[in-house]
């Protein structure tokens, strides 16, 4: 099934600037407010959602802007947030961005790499050592941890960006450290992912079934989150569909259809988002 023509990708497609860009900045990964533009990043992250890879128009010209600002050739537009290493934090966010749709990118792959080095240093004793990290991560970035992404690692970005690049020991120590951690994965999930939802049709299942997605694209996670099986399959109803309810209705992940008119459109967006999710994991 394909939701590259629906009404939201167009809509979307239709707001894109002739640089590449959305709207008047980059950076932002709440969920889209009606009447305000959508960030480039809002849009990336939804035209993913609805299948757009680097081999559709809107998805190249947007990689084509981003790693230019990755050489220099061109500036991130958007707001200077004092609580980062802003520079070192734009560099983070296009990269992760880059890479998702363009793995091989240079650009995007030579600064995954220095994060490999910080990631691999603060996992080599066997589990994290923050002190390691922090040591690390002055010596790569020659200055200490300034802000709350630069202290936490376990965020949207870097979870994208380490992505095939860490060793497998590493990408071990650091699922089960993911997995296992009380805030999780922050712009994704805020609880910590060993406990899947009590509740299934919420927006907490719609935001925990984001994290499971993000994670997929490790090798070791299909062993890693065997244990949410059970869980996705208890959900399913007699005819092997999946409802997350209306209030999973973010705009962000869902709806994939042009409408939600009646429960069968949307079951049939949930049933079509847990199968690939399930066809990832291999549960």
């Amino acid at each position: 099934m394909s939701y590259k023509t629906g009404k939201w990708a167009s809509q979307i497609i239709e707001a894109q600037n002739d640089d590449g860009t959305w709207g008047q900045g980059f950076h932002t990964l709440s969920k889209p407010v009606g009447g305000r533009p959508l960030t480039t990043e809002q849009a990336l992250r939804r035209l993913r959602i609805l299948g757009f890879t680097l081999q559709d128009e809107p998805i190249r010209r947007a990689v084509d802007y981003m790693t230019a600002c990755l050489r220099g050739e061109r500036k991130m537009d958007g707001s200077w947030e004092k609580t980062h290493d802003w520079p070192l934090f734009t560099q983070l966010m296009l990269s992760s961005w880059v890479k998702i749709f363009d793995p091989q990118n240079a650009p995007a792959l030579a600064f995954a790499n220095r994060w490999v080095r910080v990631i691999e240093t603060a996992f080599q004793s066997g589990a994290y050592d923050d002190d390691a990290y922090k040591s690390a991560y002055r010596e790569e970035f020659d200055s200490p941890p300034k802000g709350p992404r630069e202290l936490d690692f376990s965020d949207f970005y870097h979870l994208n960006l380490l992505q095939g690049v860490i060793s497998t020991s590493t990408e071990s120590r650091m699922l089960d450290y993911v997995i296992n951690k009380p805030t999780c994965i922050y712009y994704v999930y805020n609880q910590p992912l060993n406990a899947p939802p009590p509740t299934w049709a919420s927006m907490q299942t719609s935001n925990y079934l984001a994290a499971l997605e993000l994670l997929s694209g490790y090798p070791l996670a299909k062993d890693k989150l065997r244990f949410t099986s059970d869980w996705v399959k208890a959900n399913v109803d007699k005819n092997g569909q999946w409802d997350l309810g209306a209030k999973s209705k973010d705009g962000v992940y869902l709806p994939l259809s042009d409408s939600w008119r009646n429960a069968q459109e949307r079951m049939a967006d949930c049933t079509f988002r847990v199968n690939e999710l399930l066809t990832l994991l291999m549960i």
